[in-house]
């Protein structure tokens, strides 16, 4: 099998791995890892090998991009403290106590190499817990913490880790040489990113071209990341400001609809992809880590890889107790404290380690060894512990949308009333514009009952009619009456059609 078609096998078993953690209801990074592993033991599978210095170009930038640009930089703000202590003062915590237990305890390693170990396994996930909390409706502000908390977290670790892997290279370690590299590395890189999504801006408010704006979109994480690394700064904090800065940008009319809905889609499926193939990798790179410790036992291994996880979690779990006035309540504290998944970024980070360094096979099992001790026991358990102990508050979070779309409603007829006298306008189409908002506006203050129960029988019936709709489409295709860019466009607003009414039947059977 050629690596072009054991990568096309690989994007296979991807898909069937997710839908099946679908089926499961278990976070998909689990059933990736799982299945990396099994696939890696195959007999004859071919073996991937990755420049160390490509790793955290390729994945990561886009990666910590899209999670900023999703974020909202208001609600970071709000919860900064709380992020903060997370994203750097346990970065901290985590980096020196797994340093001294791999060094001390495990052995093997030396110090500059043990604190390699500390700043790879230190940063969190950016997807794997955030995920299990969007989908259990956990409350906002334990997501937004958990999120900070990565976004950050992720720049943190891995200026840690550059500081780590100079001592390693050079044999030397000064803390205050290293605290000023630290703090130069994060705030140039916040400075570059920054500038970066300042002149994305700039281009972008000048186009109208969705196919351009999503290809300047997926360069804009490396126009970011390369100059702040080329200059020494924190590529990976660069990338988080300029997503954090156009996040902030997007709602003064940055983006077209026509782009914003075409760009979501297409950075739904990268992300999903590069998430999938680091997981994957874990499993796979497992072998061959394997054949280079040849000399220490299996029960050395995996004892050693049990004690690091074990002192990752547990400083976690002390740090959310000892940190006082980071959480509300003892419910938050052991949601956020089970929330410490490790997984893209340590694995990244683990296969950047140049291949000279004496102890990188090490450091890979053991970075290996956490993810998987993390990624499964803690993504299967991870609802289980938001469902019995995250603060019941999703009815005020439900509610706030409700209102939102009540004065979204109200201001649109609002505009209504004034186009009356300022354009010439047909009356018809005043008329048809006000009375879909005014259907819009009896929905939301309905309670269910009496006349306007009519009105999810309505969105029935227009469904059915959209599903005739495509069939003549699909007909007229097919005979040669229609071509085929138009038949998908003529589609694909029925599509969007269609999801808009799936969006208020769950709101009004929620």
């Amino acid at each position: 099998m050629t690596d072009v078609e054991f990568f096309l096998v690989l994007l296979i078993a991807i898909a069937g791995l997710a839908r099946l953690a679908g089926a499961l209801n278990v976070p998909y990074p689990v059933l990736l890892v799982v299945g990396g592993l099994a696939i890696g033991f195959i007999p004859g599978v071919p073996r991937i090998e990755l420049k160390p210095d490509l790793v955290l170009l390729i994945f990561l930038p886009p990666l910590v991009y899209h999670a900023a640009f999703l974020s909202s930089p208001r609600a970071l703000r709000a919860q900064a403290r709380d992020v903060a202590l997370l994203s750097i003062g346990l970065v901290l915590a985590t980096l020196v106590t797994v340093a001294v237990a791999a060094h001390e305890l495990v052995g093997h390693l030396t110090w500059p190499e043990a604190f390699v170990l500390g700043a790879i396994v230190a940063p969190t996930d950016p997807l794997a817990a955030t995920a299990v909390f969007q989908r259990l409706g956990a409350p906002d502000r334990l997501t937004t913490v958990v999120e900070g908390e990565s976004l950050i977290n992720d720049g943190t670790g891995l200026v840690a880790f550059r500081v780590a892997l100079t001592a390693v290279a050079t044999g030397m370690f000064s803390f205050a040489h290293a605290a000023e590299s630290f703090v130069a590395a994060s705030l140039g890189g916040i400075a570059i990113g920054i500038a970066a999504g300042f002149i994305v801006q700039q281009v972008r408010a000048r186009l109208d071209d969705p196919p351009v704006e999503i290809t300047i979109s997926l360069f804009t994480p490396y126009l970011a990341y390369l100059p702040a690394d080329h200059l020494g700064a924190s590529g990976v904090l660069a990338a988080v400001a300029a997503g954090l800065f156009l996040a902030y940008r997007a709602p003064a009319g940055l983006f077209h609809v026509s782009t914003r809905l075409q760009a979501y889609a297409f950075w739904n499926v990268l992300v999903f992809l590069l998430n999938s193939v680091l997981f994957v990798l874990v499993g796979l790179q497992v072998k061959p880590v394997l054949s280079a410790l040849g000399s220490h036992t299996t029960g050395f291994l995996v004892g050693s890889a049990v004690l690091v996880t074990i002192v990752v979690v547990l400083t976690r779990i002390a740090w959310m107790f000892i940190a006082g006035g980071l959480a509300r309540s003892v419910g938050e504290r052991v949601v956020i404290a089970w929330s410490g998944l490790r997984g893209a970024v340590s694995l990244a980070a683990a296969l950047s380690v140049p291949l000279s360094a004496h102890g990188r096979p090490l450091i890979l099992f053991l970075t290996y060894g956490v993810i998987v001790g993390t990624i499964i026991p803690q993504g299967l358990t991870l609802p289980a512990v938001v469902r019995r102990f995250a603060p019941e508050d999703t009815d005020e979070s439900d509610a706030r949308e409700e209102q939102a779309r009540l004065e979204a409603v109200r201001a649109a007829l609002d505009r209504l009333s004034t186009l009356e006298g300022e354009r010439d306008v047909p009356q018809e189409a005043l008329d048809e514009a006000r009375r879909r908002y005014e259907l819009r506006l009896r929905h939301l203050t309905a309670d269910g009952t009496g006349e306007h129960a009519i009105v999810p029988a309505a969105r029935g019936i227009q469904r059915e009619l959209a599903e005739v709709e495509r069939d003549a489409l699909h007909r007229l295709s097919q005979e040669g009456r229609l071509d085929t860019a138009t038949a998908r466009r003529l589609e694909r607003e029925l599509d969007l059609q269609d999801a808009r009414w799936g969006e208020l039947d769950h709101s009004s059977s929620g």
